[in-house]
């Protein structure tokens, strides 16, 4: 069965954030070699786990 059929399409986010919180989220992306969008999930998933919110390893 292919990967689209067995996994649930990702939700979207729309979100306002101050042109310098942009800035730094694209340089800090660049550095670890992703998208701002994965970085941005990476640190929400982080914050999540980490408080508890949601278990460790739910979101991989």
């Amino acid at each position: 069965m292919p990967a689209a059929e067995t996994q649930e399409a990702a939700a979207a986010l729309g979100l306002r954030i101050e042109p310098i919180v942009k800035d730094a989220l694209e340089r800090a992306a660049k550095d670890d070699r992703r998208t701002v969008a994965a970085y941005v999930e990476m640190l929400i998933v982080t914050e999540l786990e980490a408080k508890g919110y949601l278990p460790k390893g739910a979101a991989e």
